[in-house]
Formats: C-alpha cells, structure tokens, sequence
C-alpha cells in the first residue's frame, strides 16, 4: 500500500523495516510476516525511537488516509503500535522539511475526509431527530432595504452531523445545501418571492462541531399588506410578514426566535428610507394555526409604517385652500361687476374639481371616502358656495332695483296726476267768466298747462332715483355678511379636520385570511 514518497524511506531503515518503491515518489511495506520479527529485534533505541513517533505526527484521524483494512500492528513488549500512526509521523516528518503549502495540504485532505465522514449514511429525507423529540429551527431577519430584499437566518441542531477536527466551524458554500436536510420554511402572505443567484445563489451555510447549523438566503418577498386607507393621507399601516413551516406541524417542528423578540429583526436605518412612509418600528410575534392537516406554528413580523403627507400637502391640500380663498375674495368685488365675479366662481369651481380628479389618482379605488376625500369635498362647497352666494346677490339686487323702479314709476305717474288737477284749477280762478272759452281750447290749453307743470314731476323724478342708484351701485348686505361668515366658517373647519386627524392613533393593524393547506 502506498504511503509517502522518497523521503520516508530513510526512517523506516531505522528500524529495519523491508521497503520497496513502486514508482519514484511513492513507497509501500511489504506484507509479510518478519515485519514482526524484525521489529521484536529493534528493541533498545529504536523502541524508543519508535514510541516517540506518534507523538510527533499530532495529527489525529490520519488512518483514513492510508486506506481502510491496513490495520497491521507492530509489537514491543507489551506495548502495540498502529502502523498508520508509523506512517503518519514518517508523513509529518515530510511536512516539516518541505514547507507551509505541504501543511496545508495535510489541512484540507482532513476537511475533506470531515466531510466525506459527515454523509456516510446521510439521509436528507429526514427531518433531525426524526420520530423523536421536536425539532427547534431558530430564526431571525435582517432587512437589507424595504423594496423589500430581505436576509433569513435560520439556525437548528442535526445531530447527524457532528464531527471532530482541527476546525471548529465548517464554512461551507451553497453546494452543500442540497445534500442535508433544510426548514421547508415558506412566506404564508407572500404573493411573489424571489431568491437571489447572481452570480451564484446567495446562501451562507456553516455546520459547527455539535451538529449545529446555520443557514442564511438572500430573498425578495412581495408580501399582502391589506390597508385601510380611512386615515389616508394621515394613516399608518401595520404590514405583517408571515411565516412558517409548510409540511411539517408543530409536533415536529418548532420555530423561534434567535436573538428573542427585540433583537431578532434587524432593520438599519439606511435600509429604511422609503418615498412615501417612515417605518417606527416592527414588532414579532407567533401564533398557532389550525388548520385540516394539523397545527402549525406561523412567525409573524409586523412593520409599522406611517405615510408621508409632505407630498399631498404640496400636491393637494395646499391648493385647495388658495383656490377657496380665492373664491372668497369676489366677496370684495362691486356686485355691479357682473362678468368679474362670474369667472372667479367659475374658475375656482372648476379647479377644485381638477383638483379632486387628481387627488384620486394617488389612492386605489376605495368605495369609501378617506381623510383628504371630505377635505376635498368640503372645499369644494364652500368654493360652489360661493358662486351660488353671488348669484343670489345679483337675483336680489335686480329684484331691489326692479322693485325701486316700479315705485319710482308710480311717483312719478301720481306727479302727474296732481299736476293735471292743479293746473285746471288755476284756470279757472283766473279767468271765470271764460270757462266755455277755456273748455273749446282745452286742447291747447292742456298742452299749455302740461309744460309748465312738467318740470316738477322730473324734480320728483330725480329725487325718488338718486336713492335707487345708490342700492344698486352699493354693497350687498349679503356680501357683507359673507365677507364675514365664510372665513370663520373655514377656519373654524381646517382646525377641527387637522386636530382630530393629527391626534389620532393612525395605526391600522392588518389582518388576513389564515390559508388553508
């Protein structure tokens, strides 16, 4: 059997061992039965000689490398040495005079020879401890950035794989993965996930000497985040992620958490920036599920989220007041300005209207309203509210004015009236004896009376209108109240809307369907 090369060669002359050399570089014993004989003669010095050389291998677990069945012993006295323990010092002997490359290839054919032990008889179907004791499965997350890529740790115990050798933990690439068994570990709200494998699947795997195991993926997990967004644009969500065992029930598998409630989840701060939410927190938890197949335990992480509102202040909210204190400034404008005050009402009408479209556009189609909704729909009364106060300025205005002409209409008609009278009964006290004259020229007469008589009925005229002009190019009691009654109103109504929003609990914890398997 081949054991070192050339080197070796000049201690087992030491002690009179019969050597052959198979090739240049390689050298074997010769079975035969003096090798006892002539080694029962070396006593003396070489016994000596030969007792010291398995200390100066130190190298346990070396007759692996010698091949199985070679298990020839060498007697002295009463003491047996192994030959593989022979060998193995005459081999560290060759490592000691070459240098650190040949020791390093001591190392690895010991891991190798770790490794090739550990699965002798591996069967990966099984789950550790199987038809015993519970299996425990420790984990833990670690969120890269919420986009979401997400690292899983899980840890647990395979008895099956412990080992002994120069190395405490066996650092191991994904490769090995397929060969044990692993958690069928799956995301219950998960709508899409994806693992990692650029440039190679993104797994760390260590076993460490007791048989425990550490395994870490690399995933990105489209979660179910059910919201309501009644709070919306002031709410916060409460966003679950789910998981367990699929196959296996409580009865056999256990998860836990690795670093326990507090510390399990790991989220750093440059891993929490998003565009429309600040993340407060997260908190874990586990429960049971039941389901036809039996119990499952379902590890739950909830990130608490709270949504930004500097976007829908800049976008929404801040428009919306100016265009309703625009609306109220046609309060300020002469009700005579008929074609002025229309387009400030039509206008502002119109935005708020664009501006509601939009605003929908930011949120999914909800059958009920949320916070900016009645936001929204308020301004928009108030800015149609407008709009109607002015038509009802201008309606009672034109009834006033029309009401002012009739009366002026009839004074006027009553001045005649008088005039007539007056102007007959002059007549006939001036000239008495001449009343059938004065009635065959009544015509003329009347046309002669009524032009001295006219100039006071338009002195009346002129007085009864100067007051109906003045109501008319004046300002409306309507106005003035509104300039009043509509700021207040609205005031009175962004500090209402902002208290009872801004001091709410904002949260709303998700809640989902447990799916049956």
């Amino acid at each position: 059997m081949c054991i070192c090369d050339e080197q070796i060669s000049g201690i087992f002359r030491l002690f009179g061992f019969d050597y052959g050399s198979d090739d240049s570089n390689c050298w074997s014993f010769h079975k035969d039965s003096d090798w006892t004989g002539s080694l029962r003669q070396s006593r003396g010095p070489h016994a000596a000689s030969l007792h010291a050389l398995p200390v100066l291998c130190g190298v346990p677990g070396t007759a692996h490398a010698f091949g199985r069945g070679f298990w020839h012993r060498l007697e002295f006295g009463s003491e047996d040495v192994p030959v593989p323990a022979v060998c193995s010092a005459s081999c560290a002997g060759k490592v000691w005079s070459k240098s650190g490359q040949s020791e390093t290839r001591v190392y690895l054919d010991n891991i190798t020879r770790i490794l090739d032990r550990l699965l002798d008889g591996y069967d990966n179907r099984l789950r550790p401890g199987f038809g015993g004791p519970v299996t425990e499965v420790k984990t833990d997350i670690f969120v890269t950035s919420f986009g979401p890529v997400s690292d899983v740790e899980m840890t647990w115990i395979d008895e099956r794989l412990r080992f002994e050798g120069p190395i405490e933990i066996l650092r191991l690439n994904n490769l090995m993965v397929s060969k044990i068994w692993t958690p069928d570990t799956f995301f219950r709200n998960g709508k899409r996930s994806i693992a990692h494998n650029m440039t190679t699947p993104n797994k760390l795997f260590r076993i460490m000497q007791n048989g425990t195991i550490l395994y870490t993926m690399r995933l990105t997990i489209n979660a179910e985040c059910p919201m309501r967004l009644i709070n919306f644009p002031m709410d916060g969500h409460s966003c679950p992620l789910k998981f367990g065992s699929y196959a296996y029930p409580m009865s056999e598998i256990v998860y836990t958490w690795k670093k326990g409630p507090l510390l399990s989840v790991e989220v750093p701060q440059e891993s929490s920036s998003l565009l429309q939410y600040d993340l407060i927190g997260q908190t874990v938890s586990s429960e049971k599920l039941t389901s036809d197949t039996g119990e499952y335990i379902v590890m739950t992480v909830h990130f608490h989220l709270q949504r930004k509102m500097g976007f829908f202040l800049i976008q929404t909210y801040i428009p919306c007041i100016m265009t309703v204190i625009l609306a109220q400034v046609s309060f300020w404008i002469n009700k005579e300005s008929v074609p002025a005050r229309t387009v400030f009402g039509i206008t502002t009408v119109l935005t708020m209207t664009t501006l509601s479209i939009s605003a929908r556009h930011s949120l999914p189609k909800v059958s009920y309203a949320t916070a900016m909704d009645w936001f929204i729909a308020v301004c928009f009364a108030f800015v149609f509210s407008a709009l109607i106060e002015f038509a009802a300025v201008n309606y009672f205005s034109t009834v006033q004015a029309n009401r002012e002409r009739r009366r002026a209409n009839t004074a006027r008609a009553a001045m005649a009236t008088a005039a007539k009278s007056d102007s007959k009964d002059i007549t006939s006290l001036v000239d008495p004896s001449s009343v059938l004259k004065k009635r065959l020229n009544s015509v003329p007469q009347k046309e002669n009376s009524v032009v001295p008589a006219s100039p006071m009925p338009d002195l009346h005229q002129q007085g009864t209108a100067t007051p109906a002009n003045d109501t008319l190019n004046g300002t409306s009691i309507i106005d003035k109240y509104s300039r009043i009654l509509f700021p207040l109103s609205f005031g009175a109504f962004n500090l209402v809307y902002w208290i009872v929003y801004l001091t709410k609990d904002p949260m709303e914890r998700s809640t989902s369907f447990p799916c049956k398997q």
